[in-house]
């Protein structure tokens, strides 16, 4: 009994402990601005639940009440669009509905009936959920061994996403796809469902799919029930609701279970049955017509659907996750003001649905490649295919052009030519473009003092080809950006660095932010001495010592080598919008946290990436 009392007792404390471990990270970098983030109010903000598998209910934000007696804002709101979208048609809590005679149905055994739609054998343990192996390039099994379950789900929780790091958003991705143990604590589904809801913030709408499905649909929980829909809608697979629905409607009562009742009965042949569920759902005003007008246009392609139904967004206000999912899935364009008015995430959803023509995509997987969202074999194999897309507009396929000619030119000339198009004439080469050329960049040969050699290493690092960079080594301006970067994504690291040469460095942009950067970086990474790093940390005010709630579940977690919690604390420690929001001293006990559980390569491109974009 003591010992029960005893962690009770630490439980009721863990909020506390997580908003302080929070709070540290936050002071290292104070300056920092939040980006905004898509959560309702109190899912992402609040404090934890005061029971281990507590359901966090969407926010008020979020619910579709009925269409009010005002005349709707034509345009979309920045704060109500950004406020609603992640979340579904949500309804008053649901009232019994009983029957005026019993059914003359027979009723069959829950039990048995389980048992023919799932046999035992087939059926999947909570003890290991997720969709992917070390194969397909996730991290392993064990990665929150050890760890408590119930901090995980409050980190993963309280992270503002997409992440400024396209190297850490990509490993966050590894970890939270990971076929894994379920960490103690907490249930499997629960645990899942905190994992696809910040896949979902991160862009990752596919990935975020792939695990919640990784849970048998009889293991769903509330909490795993509300992520589901968010997750099947912003992945553009309204069908898949449809093994959910019926179960998802009594456990939650979220009215967009109860329309999927209806569009799943008209999607199987029954279109009478879906439109007498539809009508009720319209007599019960759960929903506004609008959305209800997007399930009807669904439920028309059903096998005897025969209704054709016209979507107009004229006087709507804002967009949902509902109303992204229903109109990828069936054809009808989102204008670009309700793009622009969401959070980011949004265009990394777009930019992998397999429902929204090329052409439509086109403007969106740079800046999802930026994310980490896409890579540079998906970003090359996108814009290959708009050369002969008829489709596609002149712009779209002058870019097809010039990755063809990169790629494949008549000599060297050529090839750089192609690739200086399509890095443009900005000052600042957009990153997504870095990444589409990486792979024409490694096939260029080495020249001294060429003057795009900078950029070329940088487009190379964004890949991860960081031997084709190092070929560079001594083409590179020593001092310059290329060098640095250089310096320290090269997996051999060859020949050490001193004091002396860091101080050497001059950056471009802000010099001193991006010295102190590439310092940070040789430090964390071991490349310095104990004796240079103590006086670097001191000549660069670089407070590489500062102890914090933080800096301290870092250690904690690399003394214990528990994986999974140095990646989550090291995404907390980039709760910023841009690189220039990273303190020094952050990247220093990311990059040496990293490097100490295993993780080298990612902490190399990690720290090269931030002399890149800062």
């Amino acid at each position: 009994m003591a010992t029960c009392n005893k962690r009770g007792r630490a439980f009721r404390h863990l909020p506390r402990a997580v908003a302080l471990l929070m709070a540290g990270a936050a002071a290292l970098a104070a300056a920092q601005d939040r980006p905004e983030s898509l959560l309702p109010p109190g899912f992402g903000q609040s404090p934890a639940p005061t029971q281990p598998r507590a359901t966090p209910r969407p926010g008020p934000s979020g619910t579709a009440a009925p269409a009010p007696a005002t005349t709707p804002t034509p345009r979309p709101t920045h704060a109500d669009a950004v406020g609603a979208l992640i979340d579904s048609l949500a309804t008053p809590t649901p009232v019994a509905t009983p029957s005026a005679t019993p059914t003359p149905t027979p009723t069959i055994d829950p039990a048995t009936l389980a048992e023919y739609e799932l046999p035992a054998s087939a059926r999947r343990s909570l003890a290991v959920v997720g969709p992917a192996g070390p194969r397909e390039g996730a991290l392993g099994a064990d990665v929150f061994a050890g760890a408590d379950g119930r901090v995980a789900e409050v980190l993963m929780r309280r992270l503002s996403a997409p992440l400024p790091s396209r190297w850490m958003s990509i490993l966050l991705r590894r970890t939270l796809a990971a076929q894994m143990e379920t960490p103690r604590g907490v249930n499997g589904a629960d645990f899942a469902a905190e994992r696809a809801w910040l896949l979902l913030r991160m862009g990752e709408a596919q990935v975020a799919r792939a695990v919640v499905q990784s849970v048998d649909a009889g293991n769903y929980t509330p909490k795993l029930y509300q992520v589901a829909i968010n997750a099947l809608l912003a992945s553009s697979d309204p069908a898949g609701l449809c093994p959910l629905a019926d179960r998802g409607a009594a456990v939650t009562g979220l009215g967009g279970y109860r329309v999927a009742q209806a569009m799943c009965a008209a999607l199987v042949g029954d279109a009478s049955r879906g439109s007498t569920l539809l009508r009720q759902v319209r007599r019960q005003r759960i929903t506004d017509d609008f959305d209800l007008k997007l399930a009807e246009k669904l439920m028309g392609s059903g096998a005897n659907g025969r209704r054709a139904v016209t979507v107009e967004w004229a006087g709507i206000d804002r967009l949902t996750t509902w109303r992204f999912g229903l109109s990828t899935a069936t054809g009808v364009t989102i204008p670009e003001d309700y793009i622009s008015y969401v959070g980011p995430q949004v265009r990394g959803w777009l930019a992998t649905s397999p429902t929204v023509a090329a052409t439509e995509r086109a403007a969106m997987v740079d800046q999802a490649a930026s994310f980490g969202v896409l890579s540079n074999v998906a970003l090359v194999d996108f814009y290959a295919g708009l050369a002969d897309n008829e489709q596609g507009s002149r712009a779209q396929s002058a870019v097809a052009n010039d990755l063809a000619n990169a790629y494949g030119g008549n000599d060297e000339d050529a090839r750089l030519a192609a690739i200086r198009s399509l890095w443009g004439d900005a000052a600042r080469t957009p990153y997504g473009r870095l990444i589409l050329t990486a792979r024409a960049a490694a096939r260029l040969p080495v020249v001294a003092d060429r003057a795009e050699a900078d950029r070329l290493v940088a487009s190379m690092l964004s890949a991860g080809l960081d031997r084709s960079a190092a070929r560079w080594a001594g083409a590179v301006k020593e001092g310059g950006d290329g060098w640095a970067m250089i310096a320290l994504a090269d997996p051999d690291h060859l020949s050490g660095v001193g004091y002396d040469m860091i101080t050497s460095y001059a950056g471009s942009g802000d010099a001193k932010f991006k010295q102190q950067l590439f310092f940070a970086g040789m430090a964390g990474l071991g490349r310095l001495s104990r004796a240079d790093t103590e006086r670097g940390a001191e000549a660069l005010d670089v407070r590489i010592g500062q102890r914090n709630a933080w800096t301290e579940a870092m250690d904690e977690a690399v003394a214990d080598g528990r994986t999974g919690m140095v990646v989550l604390l090291c995404a907390v420690g980039m709760q910023t919008g841009n690189w220039r929001g990273v303190p020094p001293q952050a990247l220093y006990r990311m990059v040496e946290a990293l490097r100490s559980v295993g993780l080298d390569a990612e902490a190399r491109m990690i720290a090269a990436e931030a002399i890149a974009r800062a």
